[in-house]
């Protein structure tokens, strides 16, 4: 019987594994964004992409898609291409290989592939949350082409305080994955995006009731837990590999931004352990989840920073 389910599940997954055709249609994420599907090595990337101008690269977090970037999509787009995928594995980046594996730094390496498709070879990088780790990984891994980088939110897995990150009780779900966190959340997708949701907010009120729907029935999606799970089981090879990228400073111009009640007051130390040229922005009366609790004060910011005069880099 077990040889049998193993034959039909690997017949399922050769099903699965055929190359997804590249394919166009008008989306509902902005107005004048299409959403594309493609094929990057052996990935899936499902992708939004409009405006005209220098390209930024937004990359949104767990218990997210790319769908949290549509408050700040349609002003950055009036003098920019925006790109926003969903990352590998969640969202509508789907199919994925069971036994795909999601460090950031090969995540980050299939967001760049995508990137040289599109020929786009110079790109400002932002991300959110495990966004953030590997917007970070991307432009440790390919500098010259990262004209500013945007971190939001978030610890760097292996620099500044992570260790003291690591103790705090809230952040139990760094550590929860495997097999039994997928048996266990199995069918109960929205009550455990609940708690990340609200633990994490200084408003939970402003993640709209429509917003969870939408996040939880894309995390139900057969795989998408596994996928998601995976992020934080690669955190400690992250770790390692981010010592190492670290003994290379970025000097592209770094904004650490993050919530007034969340990593707010962190985000420096984080940024300033891996990049020499840095902003900081403390976003008021919000939490972990910017662009749900302060999209206001978020985007004002990121414009503000991505609107800057580019200099040349060392």
């Amino acid at each position: 019987m077990r040889k049998l389910s193993a034959s039909i599940a690997a017949a399922l997954f050769a099903i699965m594994a055929i190359p997804v055709a590249s394919y166009a249609k008008v989306s509902a994420f902005a107005p004048g964004f299409s959403e594309k599907t493609v094929t990057v090595g052996e990935r899936v990337v499902h992708y939004r992409i409009g405006g005209t101008g220098p390209t930024v690269l937004l990359i949104h977090g767990y218990a997210d898609t790319g769908e949290m970037w549509a408050p700040l999509a349609p002003a950055l787009a009036k003098d920019h291409q925006v790109i926003v995928p969903d990352l590998p594995g969640l969202g509508a980046s789907r199919p994925a290989s069971p036994s795909a594996y999601y460090e950031m730094a090969a995540v980050a390496r299939s967001l760049h592939a995508l990137m040289t498709t599109l020929n786009v070879h110079r790109e400002a990088v932002v991300g959110h949350d495990i966004g953030l780790m590997v917007a970070y990984a991307y432009a440790a891994q390919f500098p010259k082409d990262v004209t500013k980088l945007a971190l939001m939110d978030a610890p760097i897995p292996g620099v500044g305080p992570w260790q003291q990150v690591l103790l705090m009780p809230g952040i139990w779900h760094f550590h929860f994955n495997g097999k039994y966190a997928e048996q266990l959340t199995a069918g109960r997708e929205r009550i455990y995006l609940n708690r990340i949701w609200d633990d994490f907010a200084f408003h939970p009120d402003r993640i709209t009731e429509a917003a969870r729907t939408r996040y939880a029935a894309s995390y139900a999606q057969p795989g998408n837990m596994h996928a998601g799970f995976s992020y934080f089981a690669g955190f400690y090879k992250d770790a390692d590999a981010n010592v190492k990228f670290a003994k290379r400073p970025l000097t592209m111009p770094v904004l650490a931004m993050g919530g007034e009640k969340s990593f707010g007051a962190l985000m420096p130390q984080f940024a300033r352990a891996v990049a020499v040229n840095v902003q900081t922005s403390v976003i008021p009366d919000s939490g972990h989840w910017l662009m749900d609790e302060n999209p206001r004060a978020t985007s004002a910011a990121l414009l503000r920073f991505l609107s800057q005069k580019e200099t040349a880099q060392q």
